[in-house]
């Protein structure tokens, strides 16, 4: 399933009503329970000339890892970020990212984002620790309940 960016979300990475944003879109796989995307990035996230900025390859891996909560539906908040920077990322190369569950403990899945290049090469990866904060059926029930004015006791 594609998961194209939100044309009423202001998120700076997946968000499309943000016009400073990245709109990044992404796949669902539901076979395999990951998230994919195909990319590049251009000079506009550079840090040192040439090269995307530390930062940003961050807000793509969390970005990828947060959309793995679709597969639990909840909710969750980014609690831990860990990112291993192994090889200099190119801007305008063409980029792949997957993002998959590791292992869930109570309220804290545990998630690991991976950023390759064409041929493969492991350019960077994160590890995340995201909380659950509600369930997505709770949220979308508050939404449906803001929207219609019903008081909730």
């Amino acid at each position: 399933m594609l998961l194209a960016p939100n044309p009423t979300n202001t998120c700076f990475g997946c968000g499309g009503a943000n016009d400073r944003g990245m709109k990044l879109t992404f796949e669902q796989d539901d076979a395999t329970e990951r998230i994919r995307g195909a990319f590049k990035l251009g000079a506009e996230y550079q840090g040192g000339p040439g090269f995307i900025h530390g930062g940003i390859i961050a807000t793509v891996l969390d970005e990828a890892m947060g959309k793995l909560c679709r597969f639990r539906s909840v909710r969750a908040v980014t609690a831990e970020l860990i990112v291993e920077y192994l090889k200099p990322v190119s801007v305008d190369a063409p980029l792949l990212i997957e993002a998959y569950e590791v292992e869930k403990t109570g309220r804290n899945l545990h998630f690991v984002g991976e950023i390759r290049n064409q041929a493969g090469d492991l350019l960077a990866r994160g590890r995340g620790r995201f909380v659950v904060i509600e369930p997505r059926e709770s949220r979308a029930k508050d939404t449906a309940d803001a929207a219609s004015d019903k008081k909730i006791s």
